[in-house]
């Protein structure tokens, strides 16, 4: 699930303060604590290779986050696709891998255990290749 800032809806707009609020973005309900992440990723770099081994060869970590720039392909279990630009807000369940087609800076929040389990995998594929 992405969405622009444009579609998010208002909820207060005055002088000075729009507040865009989008309900149900998600549900982190099973998942402990939730890591704040930062990631700059260069324009070709697929994930995909890096994930090979986990379940389904996919990142089984829920994310919440905002795009800042750049343009990223996601795919999920299904094979379906999703294009997230700079400047939406997404939800990727658990099920998925990234392409980036435009150099991209992101935040992520992520449950902890899931996703540190994830990065190390990947990190273990890098020292391993």
């Amino acid at each position: 699930m992405r969405i622009a800032k444009t579609d998010v809806p208002e909820k207060i707009n005055i002088p000075g303060a729009i507040a865009r609020q989008e309900l149900d973005f998600g549900d982190a309900t099973g998942y402990g604590k939730i890591a704040g992440e930062y990631f700059s990723l260069a324009a070709g770099v697929d994930l995909a290779p890096l994930l090979k081994g986990l379940e389904d060869d996919l990142c089984q970590s829920p994310h919440w986050g905002y795009l800042i720039e750049g343009e990223v392909t996601v795919t999920y279990t299904n094979g379906d696709e999703e294009t997230v630009n700079g400047g939406d807000l997404f939800y990727w369940p658990p099920g998925h891998t990234v392409k980036v087609s435009v150099d991209a800076e992101i935040i992520l929040f992520s449950p902890q255990a899931e996703h540190c389990a994830v990065v190390n995998h990947v990190h273990s594929q890098v020292a391993s290749g």
